[in-house]
């Protein structure tokens, strides 16, 4: 049985017990093509770690190309397709630091929003207000980009000042509140979104200047050339460059500075803070909490309170 046919069959076996497995079919696909879609008895381990060492540095992509292959080869072993697995026996370890989140300054925010013109030019593919729209609320919501781009004009309640998100990551939806000032900021971008089409509520809320969805690949390539206009960038090279997904992390971290600094119970807040990101347990949300300089400083703070009996 050829590669390919195994493959198809275990994204839809995967599929059936209730994962979306988009990205493990996307290692699976690039595997395909790496083999020349052989018959998958023929495929010859030196191959495989071809196709795991690729052609850069080591790195945590290593070990989830390993564990997407290995759940392949086991599928297959167990009916009959292949006698043995050709991946090698341990797992290689990363050469490369794990990455750590960039958490955004508000100087550096204001200087990302104020770039957004000469990055989103008049020839470019997305409209710069569109662009500062959709930045704005991947801050203000703390969303996910793929939840952002899948929004229709259905999901946002106006009236009430919230934003459904559907069937996203781990199969849930939820309803995440808009301050005031996202609010009314979605509301005049609804307004403008609506004018030059029907009034279809299933219009994607962010579009390309003719009118199709926008696409991940896009904003980030359109981010990327935003935080070179904005000066905003680190050391370690291109691999360790700011994320537009950061925005998310720094929008937990800026919360939970604004909650110590106003003395808030964050015992009573960081379970509500995890259902507002949509993360499945309280340790996911204290993932995002990079230690930046100044909330280490405002815990220390709290705790020098808690110390000498200022606060519980």
């Amino acid at each position: 049985m050829k590669l390919s046919a195994v493959v198809s069959l275990y994204v839809v076996h995967k599929r059936a017990l209730g994962y979306r497995f988009r990205s493990d079919e996307d290692i699976l696909q690039s595997f395909c093509r790496s083999v020349d879609d052989l018959p998958i008895k023929k495929i010859d381990p030196k191959a495989v770690l071809a196709f795991l060492n690729g052609r850069g540095p080591v790195t945590d992509y290593w070990s989830k190309k390993y564990r997407t292959l290995l759940g392949m080869y086991r599928f297959a072993i167990a009916r009959g397709w292949v006698a043995a697995i050709p991946l090698p026996s341990t797992i290689a370890k990363s050469t490369v630091p794990c990455f750590v989140p960039y958490i955004y300054s508000h100087d550096e925010l204001k200087r990302l929003i104020a770039a957004i013109p000469a990055a989103c030019g008049a020839r470019a593919s997305i409209e710069a207000n569109v662009y500062k729209n959709l930045l704005l609320l991947l801050y203000g919501a703390g969303l996910r980009i793929g939840e952002a781009l899948a929004l229709t004009i259905a999901d946002i309640n106006i009236d009430e000042g919230y934003l459904h998100i559907r069937d996203t990551k781990f199969f849930k939806s939820r309803l995440v509140p808009m301050g005031k000032d996202l609010k009314g900021l979605m509301t005049e971008h609804v307004a403008k979104r609506c004018e030059p089409y029907s009034a279809s509520t299933q219009l994607p809320l962010f579009c390309f200047r003719d009118g199709s969805p926008l696409t991940q690949s896009a904003v980030r390539s359109a981010f990327r050339r935003l935080r070179r206009h904005a000066g905003v960038l680190r050391e370690g090279g291109t691999r360790r460059q700011p994320r537009i997904h950061d925005l998310r992390h720094t929008a937990a971290v800026h919360r939970v500075i604004a909650w110590y600094v106003s003395g808030a119970d964050l015992q009573d807040l960081l379970p509500k803070l995890a259902t507002y990101l949509g993360h499945v347990s309280l340790s996911s949300t204290q993932r995002y909490l990079t230690m930046t300089p100044e909330l280490l400083r405002q815990a220390s703070l709290r705790f020098e309170k808690y110390a000498t009996g200022g606060c519980k």
